[in-house]
């Protein structure tokens, strides 16, 4: 059981101070995403930092967790944080989210999704993301900023 869970066993619903991570894996001009199991909307691929845990390996496990693909390489696109990051699940758990985002164009891999966390997978050419009422509250900004980082690389 991870650190989350084990908090949430004490504190139930109340708001919780997280710190996260989340993945944004491109290639040929795509990126994919995956429609949420919980709430039923786009996001990037992520979680959780547990205790001890070094944020890019956090990143590179939930990776791996949700979509069966591993990173070989991350390059950091920004850390967010901010009143659009407090969110409360459809479950009624609160937070407060600080999260940490990357970039990956390195990976490999077969898909293979978890059905407990992902509904679907998706490739989006990244002139046609979701639109903003479709991503996770959470993460629209960090979207945006992905969008912005995208477009200055090229």
């Amino acid at each position: 059981m991870g650190y989350i869970m084990r908090l949430r066993k004490k504190i139930g619903h109340e708001e919780l101070l997280t710190a996260g991570t989340g993945v944004f894996p491109v290639r040929d001009g795509k990126v994919l995403l995956q429609r949420r199991a919980d709430n039923g909307l786009w996001t990037m691929h992520g979680g959780a930092i547990e205790i001890g845990e070094v944020p890019e390996d956090a990143a590179k496990r939930e990776f791996f967790e949700e979509t069966g693909l591993r990173a070989n390489a991350l390059e950091l696109i920004g850390v967010f944080s901010g009143p659009d990051t407090r969110y409360t699940y459809p479950n009624g758990d609160k937070v407060f989210i600080v999260g940490i985002f990357y970039l990956c164009t390195d990976f490999s891999g077969e898909v293979n999704i978890d059905p407990n966390e992902v509904r679907e997978l998706k490739w989006f050419p990244l002139g046609a993301l979701p639109a903003v009422e479709e991503i996770s509250p959470p993460d629209r900004r960090v979207f945006a900023a992905f969008s912005e980082f995208m477009k200055n690389r090229i």
